[in-house]
């Protein structure tokens, strides 16, 4: 579960992103420079990776906290494994 004030802070840093991206589709109507174009997506991947760190926090924070601390053994075995997993998939 997301908490609301860290629910707001994402659907706000997602709605810049989505601006950036229409920033992306003018540029290129424009026939702006492929340099200008490429720091834009640039920008936009860092954006992201922003997301994707505040939603790895807020999982670790709730999600897996709850499962690890909930001495289910075969809950907290899951848990490790997503966690390697997402881990994993996101510092690719």
């Amino acid at each position: 579960m997301i908490e609301k004030a860290r629910k707001k802070a994402l659907n706000d840093r997602l709605n810049r992103i989505q601006g950036q991206i229409e920033g992306l589709r003018k540029m290129i109507g424009e026939e702006r420079s492929c340099l200008e174009i490429l720091a834009q997506i640039s920008s936009v991947h860092e954006a992201l990776r922003g997301v994707g760190k505040m939603m790895l926090r807020n999982y670790l924070e709730s999600c897996a906290t709850r499962a690890i601390r909930s001495k289910d053994k075969r809950k907290a075995e899951e848990t490790y494994n997503d966690l390697m997993e997402v881990i994993y998939k996101f510092t690719r």
